[in-house]
């Protein structure tokens, strides 16, 4: 019987997959130059001026300002979740794959890694180095590293317990090969949960920082950026907080339900129920 899609991984599919579009048009077309000051024309409303959301307080255009958003968001998930990837499921793996003091010294760190949440060490990163986007994207790629190596680990302890496995041992198959032939496989489908989770708080952390003036630039596109920069004109003009904010609740939301969609779809569990309606 074929298998139906969860609605949320719909949902969020055709949410990421809108960000992801005006991420990639931004980088070759925007309506104007998302920089270019007009002050003549600043506060103009929807439509006005031929600005077609609006400008902002420096008279730029408000679509360009948020497609050109677009790109510093994507571009903050992406390098984040790689940072957390490439740290966090190479230690999660070694600490299933050899278990004992190699596991225990891993934990331990995660666990005070654990204790700094991404905003708190963005922060830190913020206060000791220069704030800005590069910064950001490191403090909060190191930040996510524990739960990568944590459902790593938790996985690969499963895995590690398999009879194949078992075989492999007794042919002679040495760590590494365990590792890249069995254990990474296996846990796959965990590591992408977990990359669109840790994808949706990127860029909520990402605007945070930004709106405190710890992530983002002024010069640099950014949603979080733009929120901050609105705030004192919210009573001449309210939508310069409504639309960054609406594109940071959409991806957020977006990237959420994708995530919840994938391990719906992949759960083994819920596939044998769907199999039995």
């Amino acid at each position: 019987m074929r298998r139906r899609l969860p609605p949320s991984l719909l949902a969020g599919g055709v949410l990421v997959a809108l960000v992801v579009l005006v991420a990639v048009v931004a980088t070759i077309w925007t309506p104007r130059n998302p920089t270019q000051v007009d002050v003549v024309r600043r506060l103009s409303g929807i439509g006005q001026n031929g600005f077609l959301l609006g400008s902002d307080q420096l008279g730029r255009d408000e679509l360009s300002l948020l497609m050109a958003g677009a790109r510093t968001t994507l571009l903050v998930g992406v390098v984040t979740v790689v940072i957390a990837v490439a740290v966090g499921v190479p230690l999660g793996g070694l600490a299933a794959l050899f278990g004992g003091a190699l596991e225990e010294a891993v934990m331990r760190v995660s666990d005070v890694l654990l204790a700094f949440p991404a905003l708190v060490l963005a922060i830190l990163f913020a206060a000791v180095f220069r704030p800005g986007t590069v910064t950001a994207m490191a403090a909060i790629g190191i930040a996510f590293v524990p739960s990568f190596a944590r459902v790593v680990r938790g996985a690969g302890l499963q895995v590690m317990e398999q009879d194949y496995v078992t075989v492999a041992r007794g042919w002679g198959s040495g760590p590494l090969r365990l590792m890249v032939r069995h254990l990474l496989p296996n846990v796959g489908s965990v590591i992408i949960v977990q990359a669109t989770v840790a994808f949706a708080i990127a860029i909520l952390a990402e605007a945070s920082l930004s709106y405190l003036g710890l992530g983002t630039t002024p010069g640099t596109p950014s949603w979080g950026l733009m929120l901050a920069e609105a705030q004192t004109y919210l009573a001449q003009a309210p939508l310069l907080g409504v639309w960054p904010g609406l594109c940071i609740g959409l991806s957020v939301l977006g990237f959420s339900l994708l995530g919840d969609g994938i391990r719906d779809l992949l759960d083994p569990r819920l596939v044998e129920r769907m199999a039995q309606t």
